[in-house]
């Protein structure tokens, strides 16, 4: 008859942990009453996660609007990401510099910190769906993907090193 002992052992460790959980959303109704602070925009210079290029992220249009977007202000490697370790060969052989890479971002709903926009890859020349999620520290998470953002890859995005500052 040990096995309705253990029953019985595991349902009080369940209840007790239900409890537990039931106390500390008692003790922290403050914390639950603030209304959420606006998403946390991403704006500034990142590296992306090849370290090929570093992109600006500003403003699509300087003078209003909340879009964002992304250029290329300097070109930093020319590593492929789909075959790493070798160089790059890109099919849209414009140059990179002042290429806009985001666009269309916008703040997700729901009022979390995802922005969602657009993101083109020189590599093959094509445009994927984007969410943009800042990180800490100095990280932007970047999400590519078709139709739904369970059908792509995430790439760590990071501010450049002090010594880049935002002289550009």
């Amino acid at each position: 008859m040990k096995f309705p002992i253990a029953v019985a052992a595991l349902l009080a460790l369940g209840l007790a942990h239900a409890a537990s959980a039931q106390e500390a959303a008692k003790a922290q109704p403050a914390a639950a009453a603030q209304p959420a602070s606006p998403p946390k925009a991403p704006l500034g210079l990142w590296i992306t996660e090849s370290g090929n290029l570093e992109v600006n992220i500003a403003p699509c249009n300087p003078g209003g609007g909340n879009t964002l977007c992304g250029k290329v202000v300097r070109v930093l490697a020319n590593r492929s990401m789909s075959a790493p370790g070798t160089d790059m060969a890109a099919v849209d052989v414009r140059p990179a510099l002042g290429m806009i890479l985001l666009s269309g971002l916008r703040p997700a709903e729901g009022g979390n910190s995802e922005y969602q926009g657009e993101i083109y890859n020189r590599e093959n020349a094509k445009t994927y769906r984007a969410h943009l999620t800042p990180a800490e520290p100095e990280q932007l998470l970047v999400r590519a993907y078709v139709g739904i953002p369970l059908f792509g890859k995430t790439q760590v995005w990071r501010r450049p090193a002090a010594e880049h500052g935002s002289a550009q």
